[in-house]
Parts: structure tokens; C-alpha cells; sequence
């Protein structure tokens, strides 16, 4: 029964870590490149992610199971901020779709607290899917313009900074 819920949890933890490493590399072209309200966004996402494998593996100890940390994905090495949006869009939407599977199996093999924390998940991945697909819609209406104002913005932030002394 508990086997069943380790796996699963372990499962989780790779796809969190994959997109882990896959988000900080898109915070690191965007901050680069100048758009620091995708990159915190990146960013912020990430931190996020570590939190839930922090909450998986400490769900696998209380199960008495062994955590695997092991990145399922290499990072893709992408640049373009529509298509890592749209990566990003995707990665949310399919651990979504996992964790609501997961969590049926973990309720079919009764751990209703595995149950529930593929469910609170769901409920993350979901408003991550719903960032990454707002800021996608963004780019359409707006195009090369959206990115062009957020690169003036930090432009603008950084004359306007006091010299340190």
C-alpha cells in the first residue's frame, strides 16, 4: 500500500526537480537579457517547486521510504521567452494532469494524506500553468513590445539607483 504512495511521491519529486533546474536556467536568460518581471517570475516558480519537494520528501519519511533526487529531464536550452513560456505552460499543465492521476491511486491504496497533498499540488501547478499562459497571451497582444518595456523598466531602475558610496 505505502510502496505505491513512496513511488508516486518520487515520481513527484523528479518532475519538481526537472523544473527546478529548467525554470532557474530560464530566470538566468531572462534576468540576462533584461525582463526582470519574467525572470522573478521564473524565479519565484522554482522556489516554489522546491517547496513542494521539500513537502514530498518529508511525506516519504513520515511513509518510512527513500527519496530519490533525481532530475528526470536535461535542461532545455532555450532562449526565446515565447517558447520558454510555452515550455513552462506545458511542464504545469502535464504535472497537473500526473498529480491528479496520483492522487486517485493514492486514494484507490487508502493514503488519504498522499491523496491530499497530490491534490494541494494540483492546485500550485495549475495557477503556475495559468502565470506562464497569461504572460504567453501577453506576448501575443502586445509582441516584441512587452519584452522591450520590461527591458526599459530595469533601464530605468538602474539610473535612477543612488551611487553607492
Amino acid at each position: 500500500m505505502k510502496e505505491k504512495s513512496i513511488e508516486l511521491l518520487n515520481k513527484a519529486i523528479t518532475e519538481e526537480l526537472s523544473a527546478v533546474h529548467q525554470y532557474m536556467y530560464f530566470h538566468f536568460h531572462c534576468n540576462d537579457q533584461g525582463y526582470d518581471l519574467l525572470a522573478g517570475l521564473f524565479k519565484k516558480t522554482a522556489i516554489e517547486e522546491m517547496m513542494h519537494i521539500e513537502t514530498l520528501a518529508e511525506r516519504i519519511l513520515f511513509l518510512k521510504g527513500e527519496i530519490e533526487m533525481e532530475a528526470s529531464e536535461k535542461v532545455e536550452k532555450i532562449h526565446d521567452v515565447k517558447e520558454m513560456l510555452e515550455m513552462a505552460a506545458a511542464l504545469e499543465e502535464a504535472s497537473a494532469r500526473n498529480y491528479n492521476l496520483w492522487a486517485n491511486e493514492c486514494s484507490a491504496n487508502a493514503d488519504s494524506a498522499s491523496k491530499k497533498l497530490f491534490e494541494t499540488l494540483v492546485e500550485d501547478e495549475e495557477r503556475h500553468y495559468n502565470q506562464f499562459d497569461d504572460e504567453t497571451e501577453n506576448m501575443k497582444k502586445f509582441g516584441d513590445n512587452y519584452l522591450a518595456l520590461q527591458s526599459i523598466e530595469r533601464s530605468k531602475s538602474i539610473a535612477s539607483a543612488k551611487p553607492k558610496e
